[in-house]
């Protein structure tokens, strides 16, 4: 987890102590972000909590189920996206939002795959898509595709 200190981070949420609380720890801000320092000590953020679940007790990393599907598919472009959903037994549950492919097929070979049974969503949580939900930076609106799981899913 990468957390930052110094005099330009933010000392409060203005008005909001409960919510500081949540992001500060020490005087440290906590990003969010997943990162890594290399040999020579460069920081490279690789993922984000949000972008996690958990399940079972385990954290299960969304990005790693969406490169799997991506790899099968043999795609360049973002044909895949993962988020999850509650669930009373597990905790959460994973949801797969897709524009149209073959999807039976990809789902046969992700269970073949190296990926750990646990993080392979259930066949009746896939749900094709038009389009995937991003923002105006291109990125997945990752608000719009839960709340699109969610509704999909009839959470």
């Amino acid at each position: 987890m990468l957390l930052v200190k110094g005099p330009n981070v933010m000392k409060e949420y203005l008005g909001e102590p409960e919510k500081t609380a949540q992001a500060m720890h020490d005087g440290w801000y906590i990003t969010g972000d997943i990162a890594q320092v290399d040999n020579d000590g460069f920081v490279q953020i690789v993922d984000r909590l949000s972008r996690f679940s958990k399940i079972g007790g385990e954290m299960v990393p969304h990005m790693l189920i969406e490169d799997k599907l991506h790899q099968i598919a043999q795609s360049q472009e973002n044909i895949f996206a993962v988020t999850a959903v509650p669930d009373e037994k597990k905790g959460e549950e994973l949801v797969v939002l897709y524009m149209p492919c073959a999807i039976d097929e990809m789902y046969k070979k992700l269970q073949e795959s190296d990926v750990p049974k646990l993080w392979i969503p259930a066949r009746n949580r896939f749900y094709e898509v038009d389009a995937l939900p991003l923002l105006g930076s291109g990125k997945l609106d990752l608000q719009r595709l839960k709340q699109i799981a969610k509704e999909k899913s009839g959470v």
